[in-house]
């Protein structure tokens, strides 16, 4: 073999590599964002034709990520953001939403309403719904991450085995 061809056979085993990774950055993007959560990353991730046990983590983690981020931009941040009228109008928006969607869950079961609440793989629901609803409850924040980290991961397992499924890859 060549050197020419090593060098060519080289390059391009280095750029798959960056695509790949490319397409686990843009799942990790996809996971942590609001718009989709990892009902989104993980379907994209797999459809890409990356390792599902690597997708399923990457995913995970990204949206376990959004619980401290979430509770720090609401303790911290949120305070000055507020005092600034169309914030405070949208935030106000926000809040009730997630509170009429959370409310009779959390104070009928507590964290194990909040973890079947995030737990579910629907539109509005999710670790960033569980993270606004702990603050709006003033959930004690330990126990409610437990909760948020349960939901997520069985989310995560329902979207990863339902995309797996429709790929054929499951069984």
């Amino acid at each position: 073999m060549s050197v020419n061809r090593i060098i060519c056979i080289s390059f391009a085993a280095l750029n798959w590599m960056k695509i790949m990774i490319i397409d686990y950055v843009i799942a990790f993007l996809w996971s942590i964002s609001p718009l989709g959560e990892a009902k989104v990353g993980i379907p994209f991730a797999l459809l890409k034709g990356l390792n599902p046990y690597m997708v399923f983590l990457v995913c995970y983690i990204a949206n376990l990520l959004v619980y401290p981020i979430m509770l720090f931009f609401l303790e911290t941040i949120n305070r000055h953001f507020v005092k600034w009228r169309p914030y405070k109008k949208g935030a106000i928006f926000v809040a009730k939403r997630a509170k009429k969607g959370t409310a009779d869950k959390i104070e009928k079961y507590g964290y194990i309403g909040l973890l079947f609440f995030v737990m579910l793989p629907v539109p509005g629901t999710g670790v960033y719904a569980g993270s606004i609803a702990t603050y709006l409850f003033n959930m004690e924040r330990k126990k409610a991450f437990i909760a948020n980290a349960v939901g997520i991961f069985f989310s995560s397992v329902i979207i990863w085995t339902t995309t797996m499924a429709s790929m054929g890859k499951l069984f």
